[in-house]
């Protein structure tokens, strides 16, 4: 019975990782395998411009559980469709989750040897900081997702017109600086849109992770869904900005404009 069920997956089974050595990554130029959701995530957002890398995006999502891809598709759409109603939580979710991916990626390095230490040591430095910086903590957050945008954008454009691969997009930081000055500069004009975009932006994009991950786990899916968004670069932003536009425009309709919707932005 044990041997059958080796043989042959259940439905729901996540693929099991390839066996690839270090000296085989560097050699093909493939990447290691991630260990966890933490080096999952820091493998597909290497680059701002990640969306437009579908190939490197679904390989890192087969390996991650079913487990996190369910997180992520209930904590995205919750975002999404209500991000900004407790857009402060948000935001200190928002700076911990950055801070400990970003100290992972720091403390895996070989001089420091010690990732979760590094990550919880960021992740909490950075979640302290947003409570007297919640102004400047949405800022901070509406440049990146600003270069976000900026940076997947150039990119898709990049592919069509030139007829090239994403890989050989090497200037996809003139979008990403465009629009993480617009981005970091909306908050200090336009607070409420700056958060509403934040949160629809962020929203559509976990969202789209998850369920992403969640198909990959149904062994008769898979191969459909890798063959037909590998490679292309124009696919997966489509599925992230259209619910993003849509998010924006619910989350607007629903906060209200003028003295109440000011009044709800209030940081103190």
């Amino acid at each position: 019975m044990l041997t059958l069920a080796q043989e042959s997956p259940g439905l729901f089974d996540a693929p099991a990782p390839e066996s690839i050595t270090p000296a085989d990554a560097m050699a093909t130029g493939q990447a290691m395998p991630p260990d966890n959701v933490f080096e999952a995530i820091n493998n597909i957002f290497f680059r701002p411009d990640a969306l437009a890398h579908s190939q490197n995006l679904l390989e890192n999502l087969n390996y991650m559980s079913i487990v996190w891809a369910v997180v992520f598709l209930a904590a995205g759409l919750v975002c999404l469709l209500h991000g900004f109603k407790f857009y402060k939580p948000v935001i200190i979710i928002s700076a911990l989750a950055i801070g400990w991916c970003a100290g992972y990626y720091l403390g895996s390095m070989e001089q420091v040897g010690q990732p979760y230490i590094a990550a919880a040591c960021i992740a909490a430095l950075l979640a302290v900081c947003c409570f007297p910086l919640m102004k400047y903590a949405v800022a901070v957050l509406g440049g990146l997702v600003g270069a976000f945008i900026g940076a997947n954008l150039w990119t898709s454009v990049m592919v069509v017109g030139r007829s090239v691969s994403p890989d050989q997009v090497d200037n996809y930081w003139v979008g990403a600086l465009v629009g993480l000055l617009v981005g970091g500069m909306l908050a200090f004009i336009l607070f409420k849109l700056s958060i509403v975009l934040f949160t629809s932006v962020s929203g559509a994009t976990i969202t789209v992770l998850g369920a992403l991950a969640l198909l990959l786990q149904i062994g008769p899916w898979r191969e459909s869904i890798t063959d037909n968004l590998a490679g292309n670069a124009l696919v997966i932003p489509m599925l992230v900005f259209v619910p993003a536009i849509i998010g924006l425009i619910l989350q607007e309709t629903a906060s209200g404009t003028g003295k109440e919707g000011a009044a709800k932005t209030s940081v103190g």
